[in-house]
């Protein structure tokens, strides 16, 4: 079983079945609280550029034997922070660490573009978001002992300076020479 990571944009058909997942699931859990046009709405809502360089964003798949099971996005939302979006890992294979690898590369993509900040929102019926964000070093700009429903949306936000730091060292660093055997 091999995973793999593939930058690519939301219109990559390879991308179609998990986001046409993602909007039954935001159905069934918002219905049209939101917007009266459901998801897709809101799905649609920025343009497949904002996800691509050269726009600050970039769109990734995690692909295992071919098939798309996770992915999410990030966009500019300012010089030093990159809004993630979308964050989501095929139902039927959940709690296999899939989603917090996604947002480990995503992580490591927008600190190589240069972003020291991450910005994110999720949805007050998402505690699954909730609780891997709270896991994984975000931090809640807003009171998680409060009903999440009087949110409605909850921001988080994660200093990313230490991976843009240590790819800088890294870029750095020559590769280890061969020992010379002359």
């Amino acid at each position: 079983m091999s995973d793999t990571f593939l930058y690519t944009t939301p219109l990559d058909p390879r991308a179609k079945p998990l986001i046409d997942e993602l909007i039954v699931e935001y159905d069934s859990r918002y219905g049209n609280y939101f917007s009266e046009e459901g998801a897709a709405a809101e799905m649609n809502r920025y343009p497949a550029e904002a996800f691509a360089p050269p726009h600050g964003g970039n769109f990734v798949l995690l692909i295992r034997n071919g098939e798309t099971i996770g992915g999410g996005a990030f966009k500019h939302y300012d010089d030093q922070t990159a809004e993630f979006k979308r964050i989501w890992t095929r139902s039927d294979l959940r709690r296999q660490g899939l989603a917090r690898k996604v947002l480990f590369e995503l992580e490591a993509q927008a600190a190589r573009q240069g972003y020291s900040r991450v910005y994110l929102t999720t949805g007050f019926r998402q505690p699954e978001a909730v609780g891997l964000y709270l896991a994984n070093g975000y931090t809640a700009l807003f009171d998680v002992e409060t009903d999440p429903e009087v949110y409605k949306t909850l921001p988080f936000e994660k200093n990313i300076s230490h991976l843009v730091a240590t790819l800088a060292f890294l870029a750095e660093v020559p590769p280890p020479q061969a020992a010379s055997h002359a």
